[in-house]
């Protein structure tokens, strides 16, 4: 009967320490996965920092072959936005307490050089302006996804200073894919599809 006792205790001395080691595992894993995320959003914020000064560079060419009056005021206004949103960015490595480093963005890389290939290869005027819009709204894309999943990380990760800051950039990039829209239906789109038919018209 005492044996009998004392294995039933030791065995529910077991049983609590699996459970300590268990919990003790438990944390060890959250903290490690806490770790992670962090380092996957800095690497994110580091790929969005160089592609924000990146098209600090590639907006400027844009308005210059621009001609739609409307375009070129957009463009223009997306450019401070631009701007703006690098300090935001330096603002934010300053709340991780990390230096402000750019990693080459492949991504955005690569629609800016689509951006530079549709301004060879386009016509003054209208079709290039269409080109343009095209564009940049890609670039807006890839930045709305970019940043929405910044701010779901910065939430995830309790930094709340940060939340509010790509939120404000969030509604910026949606605010610039918005307008590019209503400009290239107001006038843009239809005015590059004239050109084209009075085109296949002089060519019969």
């Amino acid at each position: 009967m005492k044996n009998s006792v004392s294995q039933t205790k030791n065995g529910k001395g077991k049983a609590t320490s699996k459970k300590g080691s268990s919990a003790n595992q438990s944390s060890k894993s959250e903290g490690m996965e806490s770790s992670k995320l962090m380092k996957l959003f800095e690497d994110e914020l580091k790929d969005i920092y160089w592609a924000e000064k990146a098209l600090t560079k590639a907006i400027p060419k844009m308005i210059k072959k621009a001609t739609s009056e409307e375009l070129i005021e957009a463009l223009e206004n997306h450019l401070q936005e631009t701007e703006e949103q690098v300090s935001r960015c330096e603002e934010i490595f300053g709340i991780i307490g990390k230096k402000a480093v750019a990693k080459k963005c492949e991504a955005m890389d690569g629609l800016i050089k689509e951006a530079e290939e549709i301004l060879k290869d386009t016509d003054e005027g209208s079709m290039r302006d269409a080109g343009i819009i095209s564009a940049g709204q890609k670039v807006e894309h890839y930045e709305i996804a970019s940043y929405g999943t910044l701010r779901q990380f910065a939430e995830t990760l309790g930094l709340t200073d940060a939340v509010e800051l790509f939120e404000m950039t969030l509604e910026e990039e949606k605010g610039a894919d918005e307008t590019l829209t209503e400009v290239a239906l107001s006038a843009v789109n239809i005015q590059a599809a004239e050109e084209e038919e009075e085109e296949e018209v002089e060519s019969k």
